[in-house]
């Protein structure tokens, strides 16, 4: 069978649907194969292909993810198939933003790159944090309607990767779940994140005890999850073709270590005038300088985490013409100058 359906299914379905990373069905696969069940047939049953890598722009539809969940489920005759699945959603069918994931500093890092990049693996949620007190809450809205085995699959992952990235007995202190009770009961969620599970509530919510989620994890690398970040925007810059936030983020990374990141530049490259651009972002609430600042201010966070690199390396990769000024606008994002920045990191 043709393996480039994903990607023709994308360009056919997005401006239809939300869309899912079809490299997602690898982990439903091997669930099946664990219950006994031909996923070759199951598959073949809904015309999708065998998947043979994480292209994240390899896309399927809900409804075609919310019918093969029924399907795996009526195969399986198991209520918590999503839950099974959950145990074999490896990082690297993420793509970029797997590995990502792996390189955080922490796991509040962890969820705020969920926050602004979960889109790249499925456009079916919207994923907030907030800090309240000595908590951390990420909650889940849902954009579309979704099958309760996905929900399942990802609170399951979420879980399962932070046990992996921090710690084995890491519990949250709290989980609300969008979907209804099983009929057969609660007791597999309890089993699996050690808390009472509260069901069919209006989104879907987790809370960490921010003590937990501030700890330094043994696979920080700065560098890495930055090239990863990039890659990421990239590819946001092409599933969103129409997102003007998305498109004039990934020009900023692109134009600032030349030092010439201006309006008209990234206008001139989005293939509209400057004019069009600023009424585009002025309708979503933002303006070019907003936008450049909070790049900046973003990738100097990153960079500076990264010991290897100078604060003149820093200052000419965000295009700044000196230190100083690099330094005065550091000051004026955060507080701290950058060598400051960089001791408490």
């Amino acid at each position: 069978m043709d393996t480039s359906f994903g990607a023709e299914s994308s360009r056919r379905d997005d401006a239809l649907e939300p869309t899912t990373i079809s490299s997602y069905t690898v982990a439903i696969a091997r669930a099946l194969e664990a219950s006994g069940v031909d996923s070759s047939r199951i598959f073949r049953a809904f015309g999708i292909p065998k998947v043979t890598s994480s292209d994240p722009l390899a896309r399927l539809p809900t409804t075609t993810m919310t019918r093969l969940y029924r399907a795996c489920v009526d195969e399986t005759n198991n209520p918590y198939f999503g839950l099974l699945v959950s145990k074999y959603i490896h990082l690297s069918h993420l793509h970029a933003l797997g590995y990502a994931l792996v390189a955080s500093s922490t796991l509040m890092d962890y969820c705020r790159r969920l926050e602004r990049y979960f889109r790249l693996v499925s456009q079916v949620a919207k994923v907030s944090v907030l800090e309240e007190d000595d908590k951390v809450l990420l909650r889940v809205d849902y954009l579309a309607d979704i099958s309760g085995e996905t929900e399942d699959a990802f609170f399951g992952f979420l879980l399962y990767s932070m046990r992996l990235l921090y710690k084995p007995e890491f519990n949250p202190l709290r989980l609300e779940l969008h979907r209804a009770m099983p009929h057969e009961g609660g007791m597999p969620y309890e089993a699996l994140f050690r808390i009472p599970v509260i069901f069919s509530q209006a989104n879907g919510l987790v809370v960490f005890a921010k003590r937990d989620m501030t700890q330094l994890l043994t696979g920080d690398c700065p560098e890495l999850a930055q090239v990863n970040d990039n890659i990421i925007i990239g590819y946001l810059a092409k599933l969103d073709k129409s997102d003007v936030i998305t498109g004039v983020t990934q020009k900023i990374i692109e134009f600032l270590p030349n030092g010439d990141c201006t309006r008209d530049r990234v206008a001139s490259a989005l293939c509209m005038s400057p004019t069009k651009l600023q009424l585009k972002l002025s309708q979503r609430g933002t303006h070019f300088q907003q936008l450049l600042d909070d790049t900046r201010k973003e990738l100097a966070c990153s960079y500076l985490r990264q010991a290897s690199r100078p604060v003149t390396e820093v200052t000419f990769l965000l295009g700044f013409s000196d230190t100083s000024n690099f330094t005065r606008a550091f000051k004026r994002w955060t507080g701290l100058s950058p060598t400051d920045f960089r001791q408490q990191a």
